[in-house]
């Protein structure tokens, strides 16, 4: 095999590996902000409750610019008192989830999906209370006056009705007013998992701009810390397009640079309108703003913040990712809210359409119906994710077997010739890459290849028609929701977590070793078969972190492979090899 077709060969061994690593390794690049709006008359001036560290959080100021002719004030309305007297709770819920709001703030103090569990199988809190502690709680409100945000953060608000807990569909409002300001929350829950919201906030004269907060990090909180790490992001979609663009703010795998280049403590996305969603979303769940109007915009930044028992070092300390949604307009807010599971047919029954937060990546087309089959055979025969896995890896490389013949085929032929190509290659071994002998030594290997009528990457091409499959099927595996906390068999209590003891990665390198030896190799090269023998390893120390789902289906693969194998060596022989040139020969000058 020459030079070329090893490179080919060895190309397709690793990119495997670097297609599944490419997500941790490499942030993606920064993706152009949509244009801000010329409509507005007035600018975002971001900053929060602590504008040192905050500073995307506090809704805009109005401009400073007048009218040649300014009209008269309107004359100023007369706000009625309107307090409570202590903090209460109220719990609003449906089959599908149990908010719970204070009349401290008119914050959401907890938001738990009750169709899900967390990690320790307590129900889900999509809200980091101990963060939201110090950090502020969602819903919180931010105006251009840090004082008065921090005063209205920490009133007690009127709720109508005041009843301890509300059964969904049903409407919520939460009112404040100390003579001065006005300020007024209204929710509207229905039977799904999105709620209509409108905030203002009123001065006696006009509504003054201002946006909400999801300050404290979104998602499943209860994962350890080596699970997390990557799991949470921001996504946002422009109207009139239809990318949605996937915005983390988080160290890169290799380096620490944030994906925007900047400085950890500084790093925030500012994004104005006109927007189709924007939020925060984790790897199974999201919480996202559906703006209903094209002016408002959305802010990102990281914010650090210091657990109670806490004992690493204040570099090290999470950054909860935290979210503004505002309009510098003087007029109230209005958004609905979609906080729920990424469950794509959940996401698309959305208005506008959510299911493109699942992202299947580059070959969607062959992921997508790997994702049907999956489910189809969950659901009409084996009940279990993880005998479907196992059951549509064998249909998988069933189908792919007269692609592995032919690869096999190809492999037996090159072997064949072998002795004769390694004679060649020795004939020219003393001369340099660069060498001008060199292409005439690549010359008399292809002019073998075609005396024997082998297409020297007859071997290489049917496993590269592979790789649409083994990357759509992780993507799959990866993402979907179906897999999280789906048991399997025995040990193995969740599809989506590693294998805590790790029996699946160490069966997954033993059958990879297996099946490399008993696959026949084009090259005799010795150093290029110890190289294609570090590969099984290289791949487990990888998978030993990825979901057990994944790392079944690459086990049942082996497996199934093996079996193949076993076949076409039995019904396949290895065909005699053609004996190789006397030694000695050198390469004409």
């Amino acid at each position: 095999m020459d030079d070329t077709n090893k490179r080919v060969l060895i190309a397709f061994a690793l990119s495997f590996v670097i297609l599944i690593t490419w997500k941790y390794a490499f942030p993606p690049p920064p993706e152009p902000v949509p244009p801000k709006p010329v409509a507005p008359a007035v600018q975002a001036q971001p900053s929060p409750a602590s504008r040192s560290e905050r500073d995307p959080g506090v809704a805009p100021a109005a401009s400073k610019g007048a009218p040649a002719k300014p009209a008269p004030p309107a004359p100023a309305v007369v706000l009625p008192v309107q307090q409570g007297e202590k903090a209460e709770e109220i719990v609003v819920e449906s089959d599908l989830y149990r908010v719970t709001f204070s009349t401290q703030g008119g914050v959401v103090k907890s938001w738990v999906l009750k169709k899900f569990a967390d990690e320790h199988g307590k129900p889900l809190d999509l809200v980091n209370g101990p963060a939201c502690e110090t950090l502020g709680f969602p819903m919180s409100l931010s105006l251009a006056d840090e004082e008065m945000s921090k005063k209205l953060n920490s009133a007690f608000f009127v709720a109508t009705p005041s009843g301890p807990s509300l059964t969904a569909p049903a409407k919520l409002d939460l009112a404040y007013s100390d003579g001065k300001i006005q300020v007024k929350k209204h929710f509207e829950f229905g039977p799904g998992y999105e709620v209509r919201s409108e905030v203002s906030a009123f001065d006696g004269q006009q509504n003054s701009p201002i946006q909400v907060t999801w300050p404290g990090g979104f998602g499943d909180h209860s994962l350890p810390p080596e699970r997390a790490a990557f799991a949470d992001h921001a996504a946002f979609q422009a109207t009139g397009t239809e990318k949605v663009i996937t915005e983390s703010l988080t160290p890169s795998f290799l380096g620490g640079l944030f994906s925007r280049g900047t400085d950890p403590t500084n790093a925030k996305v500012d994004v104005s309108g006109p927007l189709t969603f924007a939020g925060l979303e984790d790897r199974f769940f999201a919480g996202i703003f559906l703006p209903d109007s094209a002016d408002q915009a959305f802010h990102l930044k990281r914010l650090p913040w210091t657990p109670p028992d806490w004992k690493g070092k204040d570099t090290e300390r999470p950054r909860p990712l935290a979210a503004w949604l505002g309009t510098a307009a003087p007029k109230p807010l209005a958004f609905r809210l979609f906080v729920g599971p990424r469950d794509t047919e959940i996401l698309r029954a959305v208005n506008p359409p959510l299911d493109r937060l699942v992202d299947y990546g580059w070959f969607s087309f062959v992921a997508k119906p790997l994702f049907l089959a999956m489910h189809y055979i969950h659901d009409h025969w084996t009940h279990n994710f993880g005998w479907a896995i196992i059951l549509l890896t064998v249909v998988i490389n069933l189908a792919m077997f007269p692609l592995k013949l032919k690869s096999i085929r190809s492999a037996q032929e090159m072997q064949k010739i072998g002795p004769i190509v390694k004679g060649i290659q020795d004939k020219y071994k003393d001369y340099k890459f660069n060498d001008p002998r060199k292409q005439k030594m690549n010359k008399e290997i292809m002019d073998l290849y075609s005396q024997h009528g082998i297409n020297p990457l007859g071997g290489c091409l049917p496993m590269v028609l592979q790789l649409p499959f083994l990357y759509g099927f992780y993507k799959v595996l990866d993402l979907s929701i179906e897999l999280r906390h789906a048991p399997w068999f025995l040990w193995i209590k969740d599809l989506s977590a590693p294998d805590h003891i790790y029996i699946l990665p160490v069966l997954m390198i033993v059958t990879m070793f297996i099946l490399q030896k008993m696959t026949p190799v084009a090259s005799a090269d010795p150093a290029q078969q110890r190289m294609m023998m570090i590969m099984p390893l290289v791949f487990g120390i990888m998978f030993f972190r990825f979901a057990s789902g994944l790392v079944l289906y690459w086990l049942t693969s082996n497996v199934v492979g093996i079996g193949q194998q076993v076949f076409i060596n039995r019904m396949m022989p290895l065909p005699q090899k053609v004996p190789a040139p006397p030694k000695g020969q050198k390469a004409e000058k």
